[in-house]
């Protein structure tokens, strides 16, 4: 009877667990975004090249690349202006027409909440509005670079606030600037909110749900890149972000898997990940995230600490991080680690 208890104690203690990036006020559970784009129908019905368009839904991100490789730039060009919601979502499709389209997408939409991701200058990879907005941003040139990172966040963050000003370390945008500034710009990095990240306090947070979901695209997002020759990259997962990392781990295309403050993978170890990726853990010693349960009882938690040794994860120095967002901040050594790991100099 008092083991049964201090299950269900953890448990509740999971419930209340934060693992996200701001706030501790408790929201409502989140919608997640899934399927293919707004304007897939419109998509589907488009017979310009002569030939059936691939469906976002069904197409492997090799056969977009295919498709796109196989039209000349006037016939690119023509669809990102007819369908830039699915061009610019479009896994597989060229770089370069991406930004162009995803340019096209946040002026048509008319939101003055997104409106700063049409600026010119922006590498917009990404843009979804359904719901709270999803976003992927890149910084640097990704064809080009041999070296390139993906910031996964936590909760928390949407196409609107994943830039924060006042977050300027702390965000998932600007975890990319600082990293990319620390690789010396050798590595481009994405931020990556491609996903419906749980809002505050609640059941969206102590639970997979919404990390499913991340995963699927997330894995897809992987697989898009590798598709149009960019450099396999690290993914640097933050707090709930590393739960997306943990259930996509076996079907990423990726160098490196790096978790930070990390609530759990939803795995035992590193081996239970089945990930050719190596698989890396930080854990500062103010990080309230240490206060968690590292537990899993009917669906509720994450599982065993990525960072404690049993789990087997390569140990990321992170003494002179000071809360749960400083691993990014200028001079510290977690993000000197993370530097490394993204240039490839730590094997």
């Amino acid at each position: 009877m008092r083991r049964f208890a201090r299950t269900l104690a953890a448990a509740v203690l999971a419930v209340a667990a934060v693992t996200g990036t701001a706030g501790w006020a408790s929201a409502g559970s989140q919608v997640e975004v899934t399927g293919p784009p707004p304007g897939t129908a419109e998509w589907r019905s488009d017979q310009g090249p002569g030939r059936p368009l691939p469906d976002p839904a069904t197409a492997s991100p090799y056969e977009v690349a295919r498709f796109f490789a196989g039209l000349g730039s006037a016939e690119r060009e023509r669809l990102a202006r007819r369908h830039p919601l699915v061009v610019g979502n479009l896994d597989g499709a060229p770089v370069r027409l991406r930004y162009e389209a995803n340019r096209l997408a946040v002026r048509a939409t008319g939101d003055p909440r997104f409106a700063a991701l049409a600026a010119p200058g922006r590498q917009v990879l990404a843009f979804d509005p359904r719901g709270r907005g999803q976003v992927a941003e890149v910084f640097g040139d990704l064809e080009r670079s041999a070296h390139v990172a993906v910031v996964v966040p936590g909760s928390d963050n949407d196409a609107a606030g994943y830039d924060a000003p006042h977050a300027p370390y702390s965000g998932p945008g600007g975890m990319a600037r600082s990293l990319r500034a620390a690789t010396g710009g050798r590595a481009a990095v994405v931020a990556w909110t491609g996903y419906t990240t749980p809002v505050g306090v609640g059941l969206d947070a102590a639970t997979g749900r919404l990390a499913e979901a991340g995963a699927a695209r997330l894995t897809r997002f992987t697989q898009g890149l590798d598709a149009v020759g960019v450099a396999d990259p690290a993914l640097f997962c933050h707090s709930y972000g590393s739960v997306v990392c943990g259930l996509a781990a076996a079907g990423l295309d990726a160098r490196d898997l790096v978790v930070l403050g990390s609530p759990g993978m939803r795995a035992a170890s590193v081996s239970a990940l089945r990930t050719g990726a190596r698989v890396w853990a930080a854990k500062g010693p103010s990080d309230w995230i240490d206060d968690v349960p590292n537990v899993e009882v009917a669906g509720l938690g994450h599982g065993p600490d990525p960072a404690g040794r049993a789990f087997g994860a390569r140990r990321v120095p992170a003494s002179d991080v000071r809360g749960h967002t400083g691993y990014f901040a200028p001079g510290t050594t977690s993000l000197a680690a993370f530097a490394a790991i993204a240039t490839g100099e730590i094997r």
